[in-house]
């Protein structure tokens, strides 16, 4: 699956919906941004269950704001509408490939234990 172009009317449906999301904020002028889009672009055709979601933050700019994109490019990780992980700059293939191992492992039980402070059931 190719990525996907997300806007303020699509947004939140797209992170909110079960399973791994993938989110670049990136812009058409940003020198990194333009280096990590065949990444993305060649982990999407990997990943096929996975969405990938890009936002161009120039046409997005109150998504991006909303979102408090401070850099760009900057990759967020959604599970099960869960932000799992957000980093700003340019990954590397391998580093990509980690981040989405690691967010396919995650035990999303003890995720939200934590995030709701209680401790994750056994």
């Amino acid at each position: 699956m190719a990525s996907v172009a997300l806007s303020g009317s699509d947004f939140e449906k797209t992170i909110t919906r079960d399973g791994i999301v993938l989110v670049d904020f990136w812009a058409s002028w940003c020198g990194p941004c333009r280096s990590f889009a065949p990444v993305f672009e060649r982990a999407s055709e990997k990943h096929p269950d996975i969405v990938f979601g890009k936002v161009d933050t120039e046409a997005e700019a109150g998504l991006a704001a909303a979102a408090q994109i401070r850099s760009i490019p900057t990759l967020m990780a959604f599970r099960d509408g869960v932000l799992v992980f957000a980093q700003p700059g340019a990954l590397p293939a391998p580093a990509l490939e980690q981040v989405i191992l690691a967010v396919r492992d995650l035990d999303m039980d003890d995720v939200r234990a934590r995030i709701s402070g209680q401790p994750a059931s056994r």
